[in-house]
């Protein structure tokens, strides 16, 4: 065999094996469209295996979370000696889906789409069994285009910073990244929008920044993502940081991290020109921070935001769900805030969050603040925010005028 042919043979070999991983590689649509073709036999064993290194072999014994692709929703469970096939329910037995079986196999399966926007509480079901391992909860959206790449739109440089120890909040170290638009031009100050938990939002809100600014739905703006504080003993300082009703958060933004940003950077100074936001006690801060500086920050997104008594205090009573009565009692502050909740979100000790929630809203309205308010089904996690943030930011940055 010629060299040459022994290259080719090779390239058909790793395509054929390239093929292969590909047909055993399943997502919710493709087990929809494999189940709709009702296998049977060794079809029906072939794809029973396919679940179950999908699924984990041991997780779907439990009864396995399921897999979602936008509005596509994927279940399996394998259930020996089950004497009825499984199904899964919600909790207030309004959707019911049965689980079909895969040839003579223990795995049973089932695909379902649903509105964008749906979420429940749900568990597998076996007969008169309600199984407690298999349950959980589930929210479903499209990703907006703009929480995707697209071709041509020049890309901005995320940056870890050096940790940083601040002097504010004493003795805590924290870790932080700045983002800055490939639009950039150091004669011209960029708008500015600072991110709470951003040890998680740097890994989406960049490439949403680089899509909206490409577009000019949103000014040219440099992002500060800022993980909360960690004390010299290990013990996390978020809960303070961002629950409780002071300026200090502020503070620290204003002589500390912005000022260091500007080193390098050139940064507007105007409330309209600088954002903010996070999500729950992220969210709240984010208020806070307005509300304490309404002349220094004049834009705010809030998601499932904790506007509970989390910081309650010595009277146990300190805490944010003080603000609904404040912003009523309170001369109007310039302030421009977006608010998300959804109805399944958090209710314990320190509060009912989409109470709290609808209640703020209330305030704003009352108060004639310029807010608006995204309610849906969700629970305490940044899935529908992220699937709204384009539409929130084009919202928040409407009008900009520089």
């Amino acid at each position: 065999m010629t060299s040459r042919m022994f290259t080719l043979a090779v390239a058909v070999l790793l395509s054929f094996t390239s093929f292969a991983q590909q047909e055993t590689k399943l997502t919710p649509k493709l087990l929809q469209s494999s189940l709709a073709a009702k296998p049977a036999g060794a079809e029906a064993d072939k794809l029973a295996e396919q679940i179950r290194a999908w699924f984990g072999k041991e997780e779907l014994l439990k009864g396995a979370a399921p897999k979602i692709d936008d509005l596509t929703v994927a279940w399996a469970i394998e259930a020996p000696n089950a004497k009825a096939a499984p199904r899964i329910i919600s909790s207030d037995a309004k959707f019911i889906l049965p689980l079909t079986r895969l040839g003579n196999s223990d795995v049973y399966a089932a695909v379902a789409e649903f509105p964008w926007g749906t979420g429940f509480r749900w568990q597998y079901e076996i007969g008169e069994q309600k199984l407690t391992a298999g349950n959980g909860q589930f929210e479903v959206y499209t990703t907006p285009p703009e929480a995707k790449k697209q071709p041509g739109v020049p890309e901005g440089k995320l940056t870890q910073m050096p940790k940083w120890t601040s002097k504010i909040f004493d003795g805590t170290t924290r870790d932080w990244w700045v983002y800055v638009p490939a639009q950039y031009k150091a004669e011209s100050p960029a708008c500015v929008m600072i991110f709470q938990d951003g040890q998680s939002a740097r890994n989406y809100i960049p490439m949403v920044f680089d899509n909206m600014i490409a577009k000019g739905d949103m000014p040219v703006t440099v992002g500060i993502f800022l993980a909360p504080g960690t004390r010299a003993d290990g013990r996390p300082n978020r809960s303070f940081e961002y629950d409780t009703l002071s300026d200090q958060y502020a503070r620290f933004l204003l002589e500390e991290i912005l000022p260091e940003v500007e080193k390098t950077y050139k940064l507007r100074h105007d409330a309209a020109s600088r954002a903010i936001g996070g999500l729950s006690s992220g969210g709240i801060c984010a208020w806070t921070v307005a509300w304490e500086r309404p002349n220094e920050f004049g834009k705010v997104l809030s998601w499932i935001g904790s506007f509970t008594n989390i910081a309650s205090g010595e009277s146990r009573r300190e805490g944010g769900h003080n603000y609904e009565a404040m912003i009523r009692k309170t001369p109007k502050k310039p302030i421009r805030i977006f608010l998300q909740d959804g109805a399944n979100d958090l209710d314990n000790a320190n509060g009912n969050w989409p109470l709290a929630n609808q209640q703020m809203a209330k305030s704003l309205a009352f108060a004639g603040y310029d807010f608006k308010f995204e309610w849906g089904n969700g629970f305490h996690s940044d899935k529908h925010g992220r699937a709204i943030l384009p539409d929130s930011l084009r919202w928040l940055w409407r009008d900009y005028k520089p």
